[in-house]
């Protein structure tokens, strides 16, 4: 496991794998696995962090306010229809979730396998601690493995899945200026009718859009410069640290973790490949209005799917603007993860009774 660890140090260091999640992440792994130093044990410094920030939801919920902040819905609010596949973005969580029942898994354990599909690290941490605390370790990190290899896995597959003649494809883009109030409105609009059609996703959802409401106000730039700089950095440091104390030996060396790597790697293949299938059908629709490539943003890697994109669109032609378009989708996809996941914690009490 000391070797599991130093490997996400260099795949941090050397590679720029998501290096502010796999650098603490994999000396946590290191630290946690050293004999007798007991840092996972009662008492340990490990479980202190991971009994009052992981298990109980709050370190996820506190990162969304970093992230709300840093977003802007702008592109969204332009073309908001846009978010449909954002919703084809999630069906890999789905489809992860059966083929993990088919393995063997426990209907809850399922779920959280599914989850990473979601490609939204604080998601998978969210609903792992609550349906299956003891396969957190794996499940976080597969899902932040995987999120800093999508331009390795949505490069092949969005060429793999349209032709060149799709992907030339020009998008027609009228900039255009929102008052303010729309706004301000768009994030508490979004959290009310989110956390009253599904109640589970009120702590996600809930403090996502009161982290954009704080910069969309204009009126508190200094809590915005904290959460956007000071809490996300001091949460994700202590996060880090503790996803990787749970990756002992004798929970992370399993043939379980293996299926749950195999399984992760699934839900993004396929989560990535419904948005640009949908894409594709919406572009035949219009007569060859929407370029195909805009389906694989409808994910939660924001803004790295975008970026992707829009880095395809111009090698194909170097004229060709994306990402106002790619933004949108993927910005919609932040919102479909977080819909996902609190659909996931409403429905599968209450389907096994």
């Amino acid at each position: 496991m000391i070797g599991v660890g130093a490997l996400l140090i260099y795949l941090a260091i050397k590679k720029e794998y998501e290096p502010l999640l796999l650098l603490p992440i994999g000396f946590g792994v290191i630290m946690a696995n050293i004999p007798g130093a007991g840092l996972m044990q009662e008492g340990g410094i490990f479980r202190i962090i991971y009994d009052a920030g992981i298990s109980n939801g709050l370190f996820p919920s506190l990162i969304f306010i970093g992230v709300g902040s840093m977003i802007d819905f702008g592109a969204l609010l332009e073309r908001p229809w846009l978010i449909l596949f954002s919703a084809a973005g999630q069906l890999g969580i789905f489809i992860a979730l059966i083929l993990a029942q088919l393995a063997g898994f426990t209907p809850f354990e399922a779920s959280s396998i599914g989850i990473i599909g979601a490609m939204d690290g604080p998601t998978a941490i969210f609903v792992s601690a609550i349906y299956a605390p003891h396969l957190l370790g794996p499940i976080a990190v597969a899902a932040y493995s995987y999120m800093s290899l999508v331009p390795v896995i949505q490069v092949p597959l969005c060429k793999l899945l349209t032709t060149r003649d799709e992907r030339l494809i020009r998008m027609e883009y009228e900039p255009r200026s929102y008052p303010q109030v729309i706004r301000v409105l768009f994030p508490i609009g979004s959290f009310i009718l989110v956390s009253v059609l599904i109640p589970m996703a009120t702590p996600l959802i809930g403090s996502l859009m009161f982290g954009n409401l704080l910069k969309e106000s204009g009126v508190v730039d200094r809590l915005v410069r904290t959460s956007e700089n000071e809490l996300i950095n001091v949460i994700t440091l202590l996060l880090g640290l503790t996803v990787g104390g749970t990756l002992v030996s004798e929970m992370f060396l399993t043939y379980d973790t293996v299926i749950i790597f195999l399984l992760g790697l699934v839900a993004f293949v396929s989560g990535l490949s419904s948005g640009i299938i949908l894409a594709k059908v919406a572009s035949i629709l219009t007569g060859g209005k929407i370029n195909p490539l805009i389906g694989s943003c409808g994910v939660s890697a924001f803004p790295m799917a975008a970026r992707v994109v829009h880095r395809l669109g111009r090698e194909e032609d170097p004229d060709n603007w994306l990402m106002p378009h790619a933004l949108a989708a993927n910005t919609g996809g932040q919102i479909a993860s977080i819909i996902a996941g609190g659909v996931i914690l409403t429905l599968v009490p209450l389907l096994l009774g």
